[in-house]
């Protein structure tokens, strides 16, 4: 059986070594990239099945990729890897024309599972986040644009909030995301700061009510 083709797009590179490690020879690893621009030529140019795409990305975001490739990879899917399980990113990126999202607590089989169920044209999402989809397109929960608020925090803020919204210590946060403890203590100040808030309490319930977590 011949092995899927994929790109990983992803901007950490310790991520994507990881990711690459799991994945091990069961797929063709085409090329890397760590922002759209490098994404969207890695996409063009190696033509893959299936392209791991994380939803947060410098130049755009994930849905920004699948914009600019869409007609220019008429045969690459794309399956969502990211770190994120709010709503509004697994909805948005749907949306955009994913075939599927996986949070990066997946394990390297059921990656690659995930991998050949995409490429077979199948949709695969992480067992909490089918909920928002099958939701979301029925019609049962509203999803609002990003309001003034959170569109003031950069998307490494964003990340940031939600883990630490979640109950993540610094140094847990500093783990995920693949920066320094330093690094999570510097961002945390800036989203308090823009957000007006205080306190990691007030933080939570802040992000609770725009059903961030």
């Amino acid at each position: 059986m011949a092995k899927h083709s994929i790109v990983i797009v992803d901007d950490h590179a310790m991520f994507r070594a990881g990711v690459r490690a799991e994945l091990g020879d069961a797929v063709e690893v085409l090329a890397e990239a760590a922002d759209v621009d490098q994404a969207v030529a890695a996409v063009i140019a190696g033509q893959p099945e299936v392209v791991l795409l994380d939803v947060h990305l410098p130049g755009g975001g994930g849905a920004e990729v699948i914009r600019r490739t869409t007609g220019k990879a008429v045969d690459t899917k794309f399956l969502a890897l990211s770190v994120s399980d709010a709503a509004e990113d697994v909805i948005g990126t749907i949306r955009s024309g994913a075939r599927g999202y996986v949070t990066k607590t997946i394990t390297g089989a059921e990656l690659i599972d995930a991998i050949d169920r995409v490429a077979a044209g199948d949709a695969v999402f992480s067992p909490r986040l089918a909920g928002f989809v099958l939701d979301a397109f029925a019609g049962t929960i509203e999803v609002a644009a990003v309001d003034e608020d959170l569109d003031r925090l950069t998307e490494r803020e964003r990340e940031v909030m939600r883990l630490i919204a979640r109950g993540y210590s610094y140094k847990e946060v500093a783990g995920e995301l693949f920066i320094s403890i330093k690094t999570v203590e510097t961002h945390m100040g800036s989203v308090l700061r823009k957000l007006q808030l205080s306190s990691r309490h007030e933080l939570t319930r802040w992000a609770s009510e725009r059903r961030l977590l």
